[in-house]
């Protein structure tokens, strides 16, 4: 295993500068300056570069190795786009659960995986973040007005681009749960 400090420097501030354009054109650009910034914290930046391969998330292969990822566990307990974050204890049954995503989030989340895919994507469409997310379990882990209100985007995104999605969540307060 090589250690890739330079090249994981230069993939996650890629995402981040695209996440950053994408939060601006959405109206959430100011929030958008704060995205992902943990990820240059020691506790991320440091597994992210041990485990860089290029074609994965680092946090897989610190998942591997250790069975678990610290980094994963401090990133996601400080960044609010993260449907993770939003996990709280529920008095009545005991469980840990998914609350709603407040709308602001919900629109960084989108901006973030749109700039996931066109980062760590060969090939990048406008259908490939709908895609993923219709391909993961996401929909068992999110509550599910967060669920719609995300898979809306996305849908917006694949049927009509990412200029017109852009200008509808600049223009939209509550994001409709369909």
């Amino acid at each position: 295993m090589k250690f890739h400090p330079v090249r994981h420097f230069i993939t996650i501030t890629k995402h981040r500068n695209e996440v950053v354009r994408l939060c601006f054109k959405a109206g959430i650009g100011f929030q958008g300056l704060f995205h992902d910034l943990s990820k240059y914290s020691p506790t991320e930046f440091i597994p992210g570069a041990k485990y860089y391969t290029g074609d994965q998330s680092p946090n897989n292969g610190e998942r591997k190795e250790m069975g678990y990822s610290l980094a994963w566990m401090h990133h996601k307990g400080r960044n609010k786009h993260h449907f993770e974050f939003w996990y709280d204890y529920d008095l009545v049954t005991k469980k840990i659960v998914p609350m709603d995503m407040p709308d602001r989030y919900i629109k960084e989340m989108f901006c973030d995986r749109v700039a996931a895919s066109k980062t760590y994507n060969k090939v990048y469409t406008q259908e490939s973040p709908l895609q993923y997310l219709t391909k993961s379990t996401a929909n068992e882990k999110m509550t599910e007005t967060t669920y719609k209100k995300l898979l809306f985007l996305l849908k917006m995104l694949a049927e009509k681009g990412e200029k017109e999605t852009l200008r509808f969540m600049r223009r939209t307060k509550t994001l409709p749960v369909e």
